[in-house]
């Protein structure tokens, strides 16, 4: 497949939170970046644009970036969103479900070859235990609406090949740069474009002692949990004060 002009959406996951690089919008590369560059290699008229703000819940991601995204003709979109309303207190699935259904048959309506993601499978132990139900549930949501609209799913949940620990950052929330490159090959070969990325080889995190284990924890809530909570109950967001890394076709070079 040849792709001229790519559009990403979504959150943090999208925008490439964990993947640092201080000379790209934002300061963050990630997998869209990753895959974008693959398939300019491909064409001489090729654009990229990438609409995603970390923080974003499903609902913000169709009211901000949906219109825009159609309305730039893209030929490839990748939507990833949902995983920030499953984190909350109280969510209604079906209601996101429903919102998410109408945003893809709007993306697929418009000819476009549109790609989707479940969320990962976080485990029954940690933070995200107790929310691992909700998140099988939006993942069912999610391969029933690209069943439905014949979208491509990229299936996170079902990846077993690398540990989930070491491909994510230290904040515990966003994939590192492994990670990104691990979803960057996952894409491009559900849509069918030969890629020269190497296959990520992970070997498994040290286990650490108690006493260490209880320092590290201790660091992560004060560091990453404890302003994540403040956010929350202040309502305010990660990304009040981002823009999209890029709002307008760019040309990689």
């Amino acid at each position: 497949m040849t792709f001229h002009r790519y559009v990403a959406l979504g959150d943090s996951f999208t925008e490439g939170v964990g993947d640092p690089d201080p000379t790209r919008p934002n300061g963050l590369r990630g997998w869209a970046d990753r895959v974008a560059e693959v398939l300019a290699q491909q064409t001489d008229d090729f654009g990229y644009a990438n609409l995603a703000i970390r923080g974003r819940k499903l609902g913000p991601i169709v009211e901000e970036q949906l219109d825009a995204a159609i309305a730039l003709e893209p030929d490839l979109i990748t939507i990833h969103g949902g995983g920030n309303d499953v984190l909350r207190p109280r969510v209604d699935i079906d209601a996101i479900a429903a919102t998410y259904d109408a945003a893809i048959a709007r993306l697929v309506g418009t000819g476009a070859r549109v790609v989707m993601f479940t969320v990962y499978d976080p485990g029954s132990g940690g933070i995200y235990g107790p929310v691992r139900g909700r998140m099988a549930i939006f993942n069912e949501w999610v391969r029933e609406i690209a069943d439905r609209h014949g979208a491509t799913l990229v299936d996170m949940w079902r990846m077993r090949d690398v540990e989930i620990a070491a491909a994510m950052d230290a904040d515990r929330m966003h994939l590192n740069a492994f990670g990104h490159t691990h979803i960057a090959r996952a894409v491009l070969e559900a849509i069918g474009v030969e890629h020269a990325i190497a296959p990520v080889e992970l070997e498994p995190l040290p286990a650490l002692a108690r006493r260490e284990q209880w320092r590290a924890n201790a660091q992560w809530t004060r560091e990453f949990l404890v302003p994540w909570v403040h956010r929350r109950v202040t309502g305010r967001s990660s990304g009040d004060t981002v823009s999209p890394k890029h709002p307008g076709f760019h040309t990689l070079r």
